[in-house]
């Protein structure tokens, strides 16, 4: 599927909710589940631009997250009571690009130094600066420390998450399917070969490390903007672990699939929710059910790759 039939699909989905927020007019329950829904979105097609496109395994996603979520919510906290009510806005777009940035130094931070591994010990050195980062924010006073910071302005709007999810999923579709982006794929298919055709694999590993991290910096910012409150166990590996399940569900470098996984997984708990003391329990044998039997993805149609 092309990049610009995935936008359209992508619409598609941000429309139909849309008319489902405006028949419950505008329920805070469910428009807060459409925010997470986008978020989610974001992140999960950024990871796949790592571990999916590119072939890689990374663990610490939720601590790029962390940076891009801290630093937003400490900048708005700042600044924020300088800025007019009218100029809101384009602080908060400010403080998401600022966030985002910070993220994707922390990804050119740990990709220059640890992509030359590969596998199981490219996992094992991300999962490790995961939590090197959420030590690091649950140390610092600066950002509240264990506590985390408050009292955030609840900036992320419905129209801001899934414009931004927009956006992620476009460069995305668009970095990939471009002559650049083949060799993310030709990495990810053999990275002796691409050596060979003269292609440099540790390149375009940092360079997804770093166009991923950027995405889920921005995800964080509209996360600690949504939620109003971050701590440093909302960022933890479990969350890294989520975000890789919509991944594999999805299939891997399947962007719809990882699409849809995201939505699925973001609304599957919330279902659950009348059986509250179960509910982890199957939520987690649904998912070892779907690994089981759907091993390529639950939303792969055929083995054919697609962007």
């Amino acid at each position: 599927m092309r990049g610009k039939e995935k936008i359209f699909l992508l619409l598609a989905i941000v429309a139909a909710i849309g008319v489902s927020l405006a028949s419950t007019a505008f329920n805070r329950y469910y428009l807060g589940i459409a925010i997470d829904v986008g978020i989610n979105i974001i992140l999960a097609v950024s990871l796949n631009l790592i571990n999916g496109h590119t072939g890689q395994f990374s663990l610490g996603h939720a601590g790029f997250m962390a940076v891009g979520g801290y630093f937003a919510a400490k900048l708005t906290l700042v600044f924020g009571p300088m800025v007019p009510t009218s100029a809101q806005p384009f602080l908060f777009a400010g403080t998401l690009l600022a966030g985002g940035l910070g993220a994707a130094l922390a990804g050119l931070a740990v990709g220059v130094p640890s992509l030359r591994l590969k596998g199981d010990y490219l996992a094992i050195v991300t999962l490790g600066f995961g939590e090197i980062i959420r030590v690091i924010f649950q140390t610092s006073d600066t950002f509240g420390a264990a506590t985390g910071l408050t009292g955030i302005p609840t900036l992320t709007s419905f129209a801001w998450a899934w414009g931004l999810a927009a956006v992620t999923v476009y460069v995305v579709a668009s970095l990939v399917n471009s002559t650049y982006g083949r060799g993310f794929i030709a990495v990810h298919d053999d990275e002796i070969a691409a050596s060979a055709m003269g292609i440099n694999p540790v390149r375009y590993k940092v360079t997804a490390f770093v166009v991923g991290a950027f995405f889920a910096g921005i995800a964080g910012g509209l996360y600690s903007h949504h939620k109003a409150v971050i701590s440093p166990g909302g960022f933890d590996f479990l969350k890294s672990i989520e975000i890789v399940v919509m991944v594999i569900l999805g299939g891997m470098g399947r962007t719809v699939g990882v699409i849809l996984a995201a939505v699925l997984l973001t609304i599957l708990p919330e279902l659950l929710r009348g059986v509250s003391e179960y509910r982890m329990i199957i939520y987690s044998l649904l998912i070892i059910a779907i690994m089981l039997t759907r091993p390529q993805g639950l939303f792969t149609l055929s083995k054919k790759k697609t962007a």
